[in-house]
């Protein structure tokens, strides 16, 4: 059977899914990781629901952009009992040799609020602190390796988030994805500055407790 580490493991060789193909409908990997990715003409579908059940919501007209449109999401939603969190852009590099064009001193407090909060969400948590900023690795969806950067508002404007991403890839063993909002356009000029590609968008189900939906 065809699973979502298989997929993630061969976009990170290169090669992603068929275009016109799918979608492609995988069981969950763990009760954390559940929502949709899409990439070019290909939507991966990754929930512990019935296929019959998500084949019979998506239209039959082959369009390909409705896996991840509301009225297909709000009933995903409804039958899981969780919430879509952002919708995402998903990016991909490669790590890459030498050391980090920033000095980075890692946080090993386990009570660290940052790092509590990276936990929710990702397994093996690494975080690491600089004037006006943070970076954090750890392994997310399907256990791929995934950055998260934040940049203190009186830094930014400076190239300390593409330090920051680029430090990323030095520090890291395997490849690295980067979930970026599409409206946080430096983010995304940062990471595509550093050397990640985008591979396609992304929309996570979320149990529903409230609070922020950013998993950065």
């Amino acid at each position: 059977m065809l699973t979502l580490p298989d997929i993630l493991a061969d976009a990170e060789r290169g090669h992603l899914p068929e275009p016109g193909a799918g979608p492609t409908i995988v069981p969950q990997p763990s009760p954390r990781d559940a929502g949709v990715i899409a990439f070019t003409a290909h939507n991966v579908i990754c929930a512990d629901v019935d296929e019959g059940w998500i084949r019979s919501r998506l239209p039959d007209d082959g369009d390909l952009s409705a896996p991840l449109n509301p009225p297909f999401l709000r009933a995903l939603e409804e039958r899981t009992g969780r919430r879509v969190g952002n919708l995402d852009l998903l990016a991909l590099a490669e790590p890459c040799a030498g050391d980090p064009p920033i000095d980075l001193a890692e946080i090993t407090d386990a009570a660290h609020p940052r790092v509590l909060r990276a936990h929710r969400y990702r397994d093996d948590v690494r975080v690491w602190t600089c004037p006006g900023g943070l970076l954090v690795l750890g392994r997310g969806v399907a256990g791929r390796w995934e950055v998260a950067i934040e940049v203190d508002a009186g830094h930014r404007g400076a190239g300390l988030g593409r330090a920051l991403a680029r430090a990323a890839r030095q520090l890291a063993a395997r490849p690295l994805w980067a979930q970026i909002a599409p409206g946080n356009a430096a983010s995304v000029r940062a990471f595509l500055a550093a050397g990640y590609v985008p591979v396609g968008a992304e929309a996570l189900l979320v149990p529903d407790v409230g609070g922020s939906d950013s998993r950065g």
